[in-house]
């Protein structure tokens, strides 16, 4: 059978007598060689087996090694090539005794003792922990919960490994349904148990390509009513809530924004809170971190996208009387190399220019057409499409703004964008856009080369 790795070679150094090593030993000094058994190494890595786990084929592997294996989807034992009945891996406490065992005796050649592993977390050992933590969040008994909960949090710091079992054996939705019974209660009185919970969700929720997808989807759900939403805007307004209560109160909107099913809901929940712009711009302009920083742009863009109701409006109007437009422009041009924030701050940019007031404010800052145009196929499909649009809403309502992008070269990097190819709908105004430039083209267009040395000159 012909296998799909390499086998590693170990360094050959030589003896005195110039005679090459053996590949299964270990250079140590004075030229000597350490033989490393056969059967303690890992047929896949050929390295040390430090955590040995025995097949239902009766070969033994390195965990991690064989776990890579099996994850790629392989469903036969790499040695024999036997199709395996049974995906479990029993630990082979005997092995890993007797490579301990050869670790000590081999101290004085620099070999180290391979640790003793933790026993991944059983299925069953979740799920007791769950249904106490379901039931203890029923009576409301804090203590019991947090117990619980310190319990996953323990689980979960030993490794990858239990943290994807724990997501996947259904956790993030009876934390969600904890988080809203607690939050039917006053959030300030259960505040403590509140963030807690928030913060064991955070990190399930970033599991759904590695397993508790389904899991997590009906979590968000269950996170999406009034009560939970509430609480969690409360920790983003109240000052007393620690930097990583406010994180993962917004990695938990987020969610809910992007993925849950009932997002509009969501959206208009938010939107209810009058002061909901000055919580996020508050966070753009008095930066925390770059993490509250993203996340504050992907909210306010989300909100912007999903909800088109009267509190939609109030909404972006009161982020254009705070000036966000402004602010914007100089986040793209401080984040030259973030693209993410650049995506996102013409996102936004993008959908105010939706509104006569931020057409306005947009038309009336010198650096909105050059930026846009340099901006054009310097980050990503996203933000060209992004760009392209502004531009052409802006092109629709003020002559002004063709003849400045006219001046800054505008024109060909349009031309450029429809050669190379793009979405329908930035086709379109693309399209548009030239035609509403090409009047003006001889007495204001300008050039400039360096950006245009791939150009078709059919035009």
């Amino acid at each position: 059978m012909g296998f799909g790795w390499r086998r590693k070679r170990m360094s050959k150094s030589k003896s005195h007598h110039d005679k090459p090593h053996d590949e299964d030993s270990i250079s140590i000094a004075g030229g000597e060689a350490l033989v490393v058994p056969t059967h303690f190494r890992c047929p896949i890595s050929l390295d040390l087996m430090s955590d040995p786990v025995t097949l239902s084929s009766g070969i033994s592997y390195d965990r991690d090694g064989i776990e890579t294996w099996l994850k790629a989807g392989n469903f036969t034992c790499p040695v024999t090539n036997q199709v395996l009945m049974s995906f479990d891996l029993v630990p082979n406490h005997a092995l890993r005794r007797m490579i301990q065992d050869w670790c000590v005796q081999n101290l004085r050649f620099g070999v180290e003792r391979i640790p003793t592993p933790r026993v991944p977390v059983s299925g069953d050992e979740i799920a007791a922990v769950l249904a106490r933590l379901e039931s203890s969040a029923k009576r409301l008994d804090e203590y019991d919960c947090r117990e619980c909960l310190r319990k996953m949090t323990s689980w979960g710091n030993e490794s990858e490994r239990n943290r994807i079992s724990i997501a996947s054996n259904g956790a993030a939705g009876v934390l969600a349904a904890a988080f809203d019974g607690f939050a039917r209660e006053t959030v300030e009185k259960r505040a403590v148990v509140l963030e807690e919970l928030l913060s064991s969700m955070s990190w399930m929720f970033t599991m759904n390509s590695r397993g508790g997808g389904k899991e997590a989807a009906a979590a968000r759900d269950r996170l999406a009513s009034a009560e939970s939403v509430k609480a969690l805007l409360w920790f983003l307004k109240s000052n007393g809530s620690r930097i990583a209560a406010k994180q993962n109160s917004l990695v938990a909107l987020r969610e809910l924004l992007l993925a849950s099913s009932k997002r509009e809901r969501v959206a208009e929940s938010m939107l209810e809170i009058e002061d909901l712009h000055q919580i996020l711009f508050g966070f753009l302009r008095s930066p925390i971190s770059p993490a509250i920083t993203k996340l504050s742009l992907t909210l306010i863009f989300q909100l912007l996208q999903i909800s088109t109701s009267k509190s939609s409006d109030r909404f972006k109007s009161s982020l254009i009387d705070a000036d966000l437009v402004s602010f914007l422009l100089e986040t793209i041009i401080a984040s030259s190399k973030e693209r993410s924030v650049s995506e996102k701050a013409l996102g936004i940019l993008d959908k105010l220019c939706d509104d006569s007031k931020g057409r306005a404010a947009a038309s009336g800052n010198s650096l909105t057409v050059p930026l846009l145009v340099k901006k054009i196929l310097r980050i990503s499909a996203a933000a060209t499409e992004f760009s392209v649009s502004v531009i052409w809403k802006l092109g629709r309502c003020e002559q002004r703004a063709l003849v400045e992008g006219l001046q800054v070269g505008a024109f060909q990097k349009l031309v450029l964008v429809l050669q190379l190819g793009c979405g329908e709908e930035t086709k379109e105004k693309a399209t548009a856009t030239l035609k509403m430039m090409n009047p003006f083209r001889n007495e204001f267009e300008c050039t400039e080369s360096l950006d245009f040395k791939n150009l078709k000159r059919s035009f």
